[in-house]
């Protein structure tokens, strides 16, 4: 059972990692034909398509996920109705999807609008929801193999794609929507064909009303939840839009994520393979063991998030060659080193979790969103864009460490995760790398051979323990 939730999560985890490998190798090409422009009007059409995108399924994602689960013998019939029901309810969604695109392209794209508008609606057009359909049908039957090689495979087209279409056919920032959309086009087809064919999971468009309404109470409640992931990554280009930040400024910021996003994903994976771990000391009234796997992986995040930003001048002038570009390393360190709230998020928020305390969490997860979008609408006019950085990295922070003063935690929780010293620790590496940075390159070499000494030295220490757990 150990063998193969390590297996499992390691598929998960590291199969979106191989685009994210294969795009820093085109990097260096792509940049070189891009534009502050091209990235501006790219970080925009994102923020605003992300900012509805949780509408699409509505969260009936874990609808199907309990009646697998409740009704294995009769899943396929409540499936194929709310399949039917999201098909429809993704041509009105799409209509939206197009008219909020329509409205907020920016001026210097206004000439391809109906173009952009078109290739973001389309896969939801022509295959409605079924690429979730899919994804859940292989989870929850537990075979990552079908999931990871299409996100392996998938990603690794798109790298190229945009490769072809930014360098070869220089065509700019019209190059990442074409790209989205031949993959999001080939990904929905590659699921459609063994849902609807093999399976005959097809959709029901003469659905019971009473079976939508009783999946929608369960699902609605769920979205502020899912909604917070947009409010605290992609909100602060639409907030700076709707400021008047100009489209050049949003393109720089949007570099200063390129490592951010990456460290981001780094620490979906490492939610993947650690939840399962936890829940294993959890199940064995371990929160001790649980909770010093947190430790580990804290531990983990801070030296190489560490190691990464003092080097993230180099790191930039290396991938992004475009000067202009290149200089927002210093905001990327704020945003690298505000990921550093993922493992201690994954303290408090499994053991909510696997006590089924969830009703609690849109205070942690909407409510760090909704101080992120506030923070950004007061302070970009009056400091510029620059600031969205430090209020992500202050909302990431709030969202890290807010779980362990919930009431409802301190009365489950049975372990002591001393919250204020690792966000100390957090705040002062995140000041030293700022300015580190800048330090000659001797001094970077001598710094990160000490870091991964002690990297070294922990590795042995745990290895131990790592190893007994695995038995």
């Amino acid at each position: 059972m150990i063998k193969k939730l390590f297996s499992h999560t390691a598929i998960y985890g590291l199969a979106p990692q191989v685009a994210k490998i294969a795009q820093i190798f085109v990097l260096p090409i792509i940049t070189q034909d891009l534009t502050d422009l091209d990235f501006g009007v790219a970080g925009i059409m994102t923020a605003y398509t992300t900012a509805i995108s949780v509408l699409a399924v509505l969260g009936l994602r874990v609808v199907l996920i309990n009646s697998f689960f409740k009704s294995s013998g009769q899943y396929k019939w409540a499936w194929r109705q709310i399949y039917g029901f999201l098909t429809l309810w993704n041509f009105f969604y799409a209509i939206i999807l197009g008219f909020l695109i329509y409205l907020v392209v920016p001026e210097q794209a206004s000439e391809n609008r109906i173009e952009i508008m078109l290739l973001n609606i389309g896969p939801f057009i022509l295959f409605g929801p079924i690429a979730t359909i899919g994804t859940t049908y292989y989870q929850i039957n537990q075979k990552p193999v079908q999931v990871g090689l299409r996100t392996a495979i998938l990603g690794i087209l798109g790298v190229f794609l945009n490769l072809y279409f930014i360098s070869y056919l220089k065509m700019g920032y019209m190059g990442w929507f074409w790209s989205t959309f031949l993959v999001g086009v080939i990904s929905n087809f590659s699921y459609w064909y063994p849902m609807n064919i093999q399976l005959g999971i097809k959709p029901i468009f003469n659905f019971k009303w009473k079976l939508i309404k009783k999946s929608l109470k369960i699902s609605l409640p769920t979205v502020p939840h899912f909604y917070s992931g947009y409010l605290l990554n992609s909100s602060d280009k639409m907030v700076m839009d709707m400021v008047n930040v100009g489209t050049g400024d949003i393109g720089k910021y949007n570099v200063a994520y390129t490592i951010g996003n990456i460290v981001q994903q780094v620490g979906t994976a490492s939610g993947l393979a650690i939840g399962p771990m936890m829940m294993e000391k959890y199940k064995k009234g371990d929160d001790i063991g649980a909770r010093n796997l947190v430790f580990v992986l804290q531990i983990l995040f801070l030296i190489c998030t560490f190691l990464a930003c003092i080097w993230l001048r180099e790191i930039f002038a290396f991938l992004i060659r475009n000067d202009t570009l290149a200089s927002m390393y210093s905001l990327g360190i704020i945003i690298v080193m505000g990921y550093n709230y993922r493992p201690m998020y994954m303290g408090s928020n499994n053991k909510l979790f696997y006590t089924e305390k969830t009703k609690v969490l849109w205070r942690v997860t909407f409510v760090a969103g909704v101080i992120n979008v506030v923070s950004n609408f007061l302070l970009i006019p009056i400091f510029g864009f620059q600031i969205a950085a430090f209020t992500t990295f202050v909302s990431l922070m709030f969202m890290g460490y807010i779980g362990f003063y919930l009431k409802i935690f301190k009365r489950i929780n049975n372990a002591e995760y001393y919250p204020i010293r690792w966000l100390l620790i957090t705040v002062i590496l995140t000041g030293m790398a700022y300015y580190l940075v800048e330090l000659p390159i001797p001094s970077k070499l001598v710094l990160t051979s000490l870091f991964v000494f002690i990297l070294g030295l922990l590795f042995l220490f745990f290895k131990k323990k790592i190893n007994e757990f695995r038995k």
